[in-house]
């Protein structure tokens, strides 16, 4: 793995991490953007096994977003406008010509795109058509279609996180983002004590150290509700991604995306959750993999 730090536009500074060749060119790059709370070593397993999927020649990149690993922190008037400039600095740094989000980091990947095409003139504060990605692929996308996702426990998240209440803010983003069904239906006096017995661990002083930043991007990706329309103008080979086994709501957000992009493809991992991309499950490397092979 070669790590470097790549130069963001507002002078922040964004960790990249690449597995596999690094001097791959740009037609066989891939470059990943991770979802919400996850940093760029949480995809080291699905970097490193698609890369090698991939073959000798290829290069998966994944760097870290705002406020994770190596990067620097949020600026002030954090939205996803800066998530936009962050993955153009990336594809112009690595010169890749493929990618691929994952739930949060889809959504931040889908409204990249089509800031880099511009509106129907070519005309925008993003637009460059020469970053729009030859291959472009979501699994898990984790988008507000028309209001259709439930956004109303992020205030209470929020106040949460700013209170220092660890547990309390814990309990209402498991129930809230239903990334796990299960999970979103126990009550949460039960998700509070089960977050604080796990907050000593690994996992658990991570996530805590992550919840400030955490606030930013799932406001910036969620708080207002996009029209599906809206991106039926993304390139005519996207592909959509779900598992079977996510949470409804995935599945049904990939399917409207697919239905409203002309050309675009659809494929459903039949042993595929919510978490199969950064626990590199096989099926879904292979499945990625082809999409991006051609």
């Amino acid at each position: 793995m070669r790590e470097r730090i790549v130069p963001a536009s507002d002078a922040g500074r964004l960790s990249l991490h690449t597995y596999g060749a690094a001097d791959a060119v740009g037609e066989r790059r891939v470059l990943v953007v991770g979802g919400a709370f996850l940093t760029a070593l949480i995809y080291r397993p699905f970097a490193l096994a698609l890369s090698r999927r991939l073959g000798a020649e290829w290069a998966v990149d994944v760097y870290d977003r705002r406020g994770r690993g190596g990067s620097t922190a949020q600026p002030a008037g954090y939205s996803m406008e800066t998530e936009i400039a962050d993955v153009a600095a990336m594809l112009r740094a690595t010169g890749a010509r493929n990618l691929f989000g994952h739930s949060l980091g889809a959504a931040v990947v889908l409204n990249a795109v089509q800031a880099f095409q511009g509106d129907d003139a070519g005309h925008g504060a993003f637009a460059d058509p020469a970053l729009v990605p030859d291959r472009l692929a979501v699994y898990d996308p984790m988008v507000n279609l028309d209001g259709n996702l439930d956004t109303a426990w992020l205030d209470g998240f929020s106040r949460a996180v700013d209170a220092g209440d660890y547990g309390r803010a814990v309990a209402r983003l498991r129930r809230g983002a239903k990334t796990s069904p299960a999970v979103a239906r126990v009550p949460e006096p039960v998700l509070v004590a089960l977050a604080a017995a796990t907050s000593g661990t690994r996992a658990g002083r991570a996530l805590r150290a992550a919840l400030p930043t955490g606030v930013g991007e799932l406001t910036a990706a969620l708080g207002e509700a996009e029209d599906a329309a809206g991106f039926a103008r993304l390139p005519r080979n996207t592909h959509f991604m779900a598992g079977s086994r996510s949470p409804r709501y995935f599945r049904d957000t990939a399917l409207r995306l697919h239905d409203v992009v002309a050309g675009s493809g659809y494929e459903e991992s039949p042993r595929g959750i919510h978490a199969s991309v950064p626990a590199a499950v096989g099926e879904l490397i292979d499945d990625v993999a082809e999409y991006f092979q051609g």
